[in-house]
């Protein structure tokens, strides 16, 4: 007999992502959060790998963590929960703006309004980055969806997925990012670092992805994973999984679940997010996927796992040695 307690618990935890349902809502949201980590690359000195202009989970939503003004330090935050843009100052001062159905060109004006009355001088280049076809912020009303039920659930799948990615960080002992979102691609990852360089990036793609960004992204070997929510080409949310440089034999690797396979137009591991949603025990699953795709990158690629790796962290026990 079905448990539907059960399985409504667990889609509280991890709830249906039907890419059609919010495209639209996706494609502002995509651009509000590029107007705010844009603020965050103009505030913030660089950090290896870009990893200075990240948005990290909250748990109401997604905020930059606090950044450097005029003496004081400023944070912004995305809450989807009561669905309001906070921004705040240490010194106690702060302003709001709603997070609702206006234009992209309205929500700019907006944040950029507030952070004047907070005394924040900042100029950003408004052209968005890794949009293609993309237009300057003030002059985008073509973007105005948002829906905040649909806004939540990817603030709730996000949420579900950095615990996970978050403990299977825990295993390994080399350099390794933070769980953090990217708000050029939209997605959510963690990394891992062989320790060796990588070969030169020589070319970029990636509509208003500037070549030294990404030769600087990718200067160091990399097996990579995160949770995206899809776009034209994939009409689906997934976790995805790849290495840099690719390893011979890579993309004919045994990878586990079995609903994974390798895209080859994005050079990855693509595991639905459908696979994990559905799954008797979706954590177990997303691991699955992590660990085996990972195992593929440094076994192909002869990274020295002995030496990087160690055994999943436990609440409360420090690891062995």
């Amino acid at each position: 007999m079905p448990d539907v307690a059960s399985d409504l618990a667990k889609d509280a935890v991890w709830p249906d992502l039907p890419y059609a349902a919010w495209r639209d809502t996706r494609a502002t949201l995509h651009l509000w959060t590029q107007i705010v980590g844009k603020v965050r690359l103009k505030l913030t000195p660089w950090l290896n790998h870009s990893w200075h202009v990240t948005l990290y989970l909250t748990p109401q939503g997604l905020g930059t963590g606090p950044m450097p003004a005029n003496g004081h330090d400023l944070a912004i935050d995305f809450d989807f929960i009561d669905h309001v843009l906070w921004l705040r100052l240490s010194d106690g001062r702060f302003r709001q703006v709603m997070l609702r159905p206006v234009p992209v060109a309205e929500f700019y004006l907006e944040v950029m309004a507030a952070l004047g009355e907070l005394g924040v001088a900042v100029r950003i280049n408004e052209m968005p980055n890794e949009i293609a076809g993309a237009v300057r912020f003030s002059d985008d009303y073509a973007h105005a969806a948002y829906d905040p039920d649909f806004a939540n659930r990817h603030f709730r799948v996000l949420a579900a997925s950095q615990r996970v990615f978050a403990h299977f960080r825990t295993g390994f002992l080399g350099k390794a990012s933070p769980v953090h979102f990217f708000w050029g691609s939209f997605d959510l990852a963690v990394t891992r670092f062989s320790g060796r360089n990588a070969p030169l990036f020589t070319s970029s793609s990636t509509p208003g992805l500037p070549l030294a960004v990404a030769r600087e992204a990718y200067s160091h070997e990399v097996s990579s994973a995160g949770f995206w929510p899809g776009d034209e080409t994939i009409g689906y949310p997934a976790y995805y999984s790849y290495a840099y440089p690719e390893p011979e034999g890579f993309a004919a690797a045994k990878v586990r679940p079995a609903a994974a396979f390798y895209f080859k137009e994005y050079n990855q591991f693509i595991l639905p997010y459908d696979a994990v949603h559905k799954a008797a025990d979706p954590e177990a699953t997303l691991i699955e996927f992590l660990q085996s795709t990972y195992n593929a990158a440094a076994d192909l690629g002869k990274w020295h796992r002995k030496a990087l790796e160690c055994a999943l962290g436990k609440k409360g026990k420090v690891r062995a040695t």
